[in-house]
C-alpha cells in the first residue's frame, strides 16, 4: 500500500461526508419527496466506515478495494446526470433539476475517490 495511507484514508472520510452532505441537502431540497435523493448519503456512509477500517485496522487493502468498487457503481449509476446538467445548461428542461445536479457532483466525489485508490494502487507496484 502507499506509504501515505493516511492522505489516503482521511481523503476518503472527507469525501464520505461530503457525499452523506449532499444526498441530506438534496433530500430537504427535494420536500423529503423520494428516498432516492439519499442515495449518496447512503454512499458516503459506506465511504466513512471503509475509512476508518483502513485508519485502524491491518484491513488496508479491503478499504481500498472497497473505495475503488463504491467509486467505480457511484460513476456508473450517478453518470445520467451530467447528461441532465448539459441540458440545464444549454437552456432544456429535465424532470429534477435537484437530482441532476446531485448525480453530477457523486459523479465527481466517487472520481475523486477512485483517483484516491488509483494512486494507492499505483504506489504498491
Amino acid at each position: 500500500m502507499a506509504t501515505d495511507d493516511t492522505f489516503l484514508f482521511d481523503g476518503g472520510i472527507a469525501i464520505g461526508v461530503l457525499l452523506i452532505l449532499l444526498g441530506g441537502i438534496a433530500y430537504v431540497v427535494t420536500g423529503f419527496a423520494s428516498v432516492t435523493a439519499l442515495i449518496p448519503s447512503f454512499f458516503g456512509i459506506a465511504v466513512v466506515a471503509l475509512g476508518w477500517i483502513g485508519r485502524s485496522t491491518g484491513r488496508r487493502r479491503l478499504a481500498v478495494y472497497g473505495y475503488g468498487l463504491l467509486a467505480l457503481l457511484g460513476i456508473a449509476g450517478s453518470t445520467r446526470g451530467l447528461a441532465d446538467v448539459w441540458t440545464l445548461a444549454t437552456g432544456g428542461t429535465v424532470e429534477s433539476p435537484v437530482a441532476a445536479g446531485s448525480q453530477a457532483v457523486m459523479v465527481l466525489l466517487c472520481l475523486g475517490l477512485l483517483v484516491l485508490a488509483g494512486r494507492t494502487f499505483r504506489d504498491a507496484r
